[in-house]
């Protein structure tokens, strides 16, 4: 089965993400969401990588029944979950290093720097793919999420 880009008439399959004419982004149906409680699915799944929404969402109806919204609440807390255990053990790490001196005080800086900086990163890069209707999975932490929207 085929449909017409609508900009520039050329015949592509329905699966087709992007049309080999004009390169025009083809919305498949199941991309398109729809709305949970007073907002749009995308913009709850977004929403849901703040801490304070993400567990708003877990708890309240309509919006811990929708599994998009799910996934993305507990990847949240999955993901604060995991900065928290990795900053303690950065701390620890700081707290050997401070004995070495200015090394390891320079050191400490500059991972923890980078951890933070990854993190953000990580953190953007979920509200976006969350926005644009993606389950995106973390390593671990997404199998965590994936689990948990399962329904029974």
């Amino acid at each position: 089965m085929s449909i017409s880009c609508p900009e520039c008439a050329v015949s592509i399959p329905d699966t087709a993400a992007f049309c080999p004419g004009c390169g025009r982004a083809m919305c498949s149906p199941e991309h398109v969401r729809g709305t949970v409680g007073a907002l749009p699915e995308v913009v709850a799944g977004a929403l849901a990588y703040c801490v304070l929404p993400a567990i708003f969402f877990l708890l309240v109806e309509p919006y811990n029944k929708d599994r998009f919204v799910r996934f993305h609440s507990f990847q949240c807390l999955g993901v604060c979950l995991a900065a928290v255990v990795i900053g303690a053990g950065l701390r620890v790490a700081g707290f050997v290093l401070f004995f070495i001196p200015q090394v390891g005080r320079l050191f400490f800086l500059l991972v923890s720097v980078l951890v933070g900086l990854a993190f953000f990163i990580v953190w953007a890069v979920l509200i976006v793919k969350a926005l644009q209707g993606e389950m995106f999975k973390l390593p671990l932490v997404g199998d965590f999420a994936e689990r948990q929207t399962v329904p029974g």
